[in-house]
């Protein structure tokens, strides 16, 4: 029998049904992950219960809580994959899991619109909740998602079906996202901010519908005997044996964990990274998004027609070489040096008339200062604003017992100090040298006086690599007068033109290269060492930082693709398609010779 009986070709009213599928799941991803959800956990977190609480006896704060129950998730997710996946290859259900985890995760998405249900003070608990099982449902059902690939066409397909589907995910989930942005900013409000979390869910079962319409279920070959729990985890641990069966495609999981690892981090530290880092502020986060989204969507694209020219290995390796590139590039981004005094992130303004200096938060400077935080490094920040009340445009919270900035340019609401405290003034100054704060005063007796802390982010030359954006920023960014915003979103466009093609085409290779008849079983490991690696790489990059300083974080991201690249070397992809077409063959009951 020819290998063209062993696959089939596309049909492209199942292509596009398997393509909204990342359409709409990308809702979550893009408007609830990574815009939305944050800022609105931490908000009602805060609310209920200043900056932590404790559970089971454990004091944490709001976002180690969510990052601690996600990881929970995503590592279940990932132990029991395989074992789903071997079940799954027994037994039609692929298409019938796929839409009872829909269920779940678009369900529970769409839940996260309803937290007042839960009460006064308890709406984070709800959020919580939700998020955890919305998570569990995307991870889960992405095990069935990919295995539906091989299936989908000729292996000489798989480079446009699976660059297309994220194509399809980064424009769906980027539309959504202008929408939710434009109601966000334009007319704001809690109504609004549960409105878009609850949209996202019904934008990811809309669409998911043309899914389960027109992708049908992977036809059983044989009748085969379902295998238990016990029984399938067995043969995952046999599987794992079958190096030599299976040795490039080994060999190329291996490859896939480092380099998928580093590209993981990226998108999980970027926002971070940013805001503390950079001093990136939320809108142009936002704004950065939406640009990664709609850059990657043409470039996913793209890397498809390369990957026809170059063939799929040869493509990919551009792309990872690209992410090389950029981890070392990403060194040299740096905020401008503060030139004005509007660019300070605390202002005291002379008033002549009233002989008082003004004081208030520059609402329009980066988002360093939005929140006061305990002890941030050496310098406790609510002791700071408690030792200074007085002449800070701070405000008391009874109920959290906190202190928070207080967020206003007019002039009715600046908080006066009297002449007779202009001694405070300049202890003020003085005090925030070991913070990340800006403070300058105008006119009066200090008139000139500026203090940057040294956690400022554009305080550069105490880390091991700041001479690297030093020297950026004095021959390119300050001669083009480029502000850390506009760097940011030229960083997110970097970004988008390499995610579509490192993601699609390493889907890609490994649907190329795993039997059609033990698909579901295969992306189960796919799905583990996505999962696994996606744990590593932020671990790696926190350690860097807090052991060095976050470029360092961001070179050890490099590492990790260059390991991934050099890798990359030992992958035959043609070798790796004849060892799939083999076990096809012996499962099938074929003799290839």
């Amino acid at each position: 029998m020819t290998e063209a009986e062993l696959d089939r070709a596309s049909n492209p009213l199942e292509v596009r049904g398997y393509c909204m599928y990342d359409w709409g799941k990308s809702s979550f991803e893009t408007s609830v992950v990574s815009a939305i959800f944050p800022t609105w956990f931490a908000y009602l977190f805060l609310e209920a219960n200043g900056l932590n609480t404790t559970i089971a006896g454990i004091t944490m704060e709001g976002d180690a809580l969510i990052a601690y129950l996600v990881a929970f998730g995503t590592w279940a997710v990932a132990i029991i994959a395989p074992a789903l996946g071997v079940i799954a290859d027994y037994k039609p259900v692929k298409m019938s899991w796929l839409r009872k985890l829909t269920y779940v995760g678009a369900g529970s998405t769409f839940l996260l619109g309803f937290d007042f249900l839960a009460g006064d003070g308890n709406e984070w608990i709800w959020l919580l909740i939700f998020y955890f099982t919305a998570n569990i449902g995307l991870n889960a059902a992405g095990v069935f998602y990919n295995a539906l690939l091989p299936h989908l066409g000729k292996d000489e397909e798989m480079d446009s079906i699976s660059n297309r589907a994220y194509a399809y995910g980064y424009l769906g989930g980027g539309l959504l996202l202008v929408v939710h942005l434009g109601l966000v900013l334009g007319i704001g409000g809690d109504a609004v901010i549960r409105f878009c979390l609850a949209s996202s869910g019904v934008w990811w079962f809309g669409f998911a519908l043309m899914t389960f319409k027109y992708v049908p279920e992977p036809p059983m070959e044989n009748d085969k005997q379902v295998p238990t729990v016990r029984q399938a985890y067995s043969q995952v641990w046999t599987t794992l044996k079958e190096y030599n069966k299976f040795r490039t495609l080994f060999i190329y999981m291996l490859a896939y964990f480092f380099f998928i690892d580093a590209i993981n981090t990226v998108w999980a530290i970027g926002p971070i990274f940013g805001a503390v880092v950079l001093g990136v502020s939320t809108i142009e986060l936002m704004i950065t998004i939406v640009l990664i989204q709609f850059v990657a969507y043409p470039c996913a694209l793209f890397f498809t027609k390369l990957a026809n020219k170059w063939g799929t290995k040869k493509a990919l390796n551009a792309s990872l070489v690209g992410w090389l590139v950029l981890s070392f590039a990403t060194l040299g981004f740096a905020p401008l040096e503060l030139d004005s005094h509007d660019e300070f992130e605390v202002m005291y303004d002379w008033n002549d008339e009233s002989q008082l200096y003004q004081v208030h938060v520059n609402y329009n400077a980066n988002d360093i200062a939005q929140k006061l935080n305990f002890e941030d490094g050496e310098f406790d920040e609510q002791a700071w604003a408690a030792l200074w009340s007085e002449s800070l445009p701070v405000e008391y919270d009874d109920r959290t017992g906190t202190y928070s900035w207080l967020y206003s340019n007019s002039s009715d609401e600046k908080r006066l100090i009297d002449v007779n405290d202009v001694e405070d003034v300049s202890s003020i100054l003085a005090s925030i040298s070991d913070s990340r704060f800006s403070i300058s005063v105008s006119g009066g007796p200090l008139d000139g006086s500026t203090n940057v802390g040294i956690d400022h982010p554009t305080n550069l030359g105490d880390g091991a690599l700041d001479f690297i954006p030093e020297t950026v920023r004095k021959y390119l960014w300050e001669p083009l007068d480029i502000g850390v915003g506009y760097q940011f979103m030229i960083l997110g466009m970097m970004i988008g033109t390499l995610f579509g093609g490192s993601q699609g085409l390493s889907r890609s290779i490994f649907g190329q290269m795993i039997p059609e008849t033990r698909s579901a079983e295969f992306f189960g490991f796919f799905g583990f060492f996505g999962k696994v690696a996606a744990a590593i790489g932020p671990l790696l990059y926190a350690s860097m930082t807090i052991m060095f300083d976050s470029r360092v974080g961001v070179l050890s991201i490099a590492v990790l693709i260059a390991i991934g690249v050099f890798l990359m070397r030992y992958v035959d992809v043609e070798q790796g398609r004849a060892d799939a077409r083999a076990e096809d063959a012996r499962n099938r009951g074929i003799n290839l010779d």
